[in-house]
């Protein structure tokens, strides 16, 4: 079965960075589209940044010049750097694999990341 693990969360002071990871097993993790999405309680989850198997990318406004999504193939792991970070950063993020718009959503268990000084 499919299962994302995520990794590098944590405590960060405004303007600081962290890069997160989320490791795919149990499929062929290059034919998967991968997502970060972050969630705040009482809040619906966002698409945070997106690269798809062919390499395109897109992101949320919010974070568009100072988030940047990759993917390492041989590795089976999507990668999230984050720059200039910001309070309002400050959520639970998701890693997401799908395949086309009727593939099955698979998510991670999520990893905390707080914006704080």
């Amino acid at each position: 079965q499919i299962q994302l693990v995520e990794s590098g969360g944590g405590l960060v002071q405004p303007g600081g960075s962290l890069r997160l990871s989320c490791e795919l097993s149990g499929s062929d993790f290059a034919l998967y589209h991968m997502s970060w999405y972050r969630q705040t309680p009482g809040n619906q989850r966002e698409l945070v940044a997106k690269i798809t198997r062919n390499y395109d990318t897109n992101y949320a406004d919010s974070v568009r010049d100072r988030f940047t999504i990759s993917r390492e193939n041989t590795e089976n792991t999507v990668y999230l750097e984050m720059n200039t970070l910001k309070s309002d950063d400050t959520a639970v993020y998701y890693c997401n694999a799908r395949i086309g718009i009727l593939g099955k959503d698979y998510w991670g268990q999520g990893t905390q990341v707080t914006v704080s000084s």
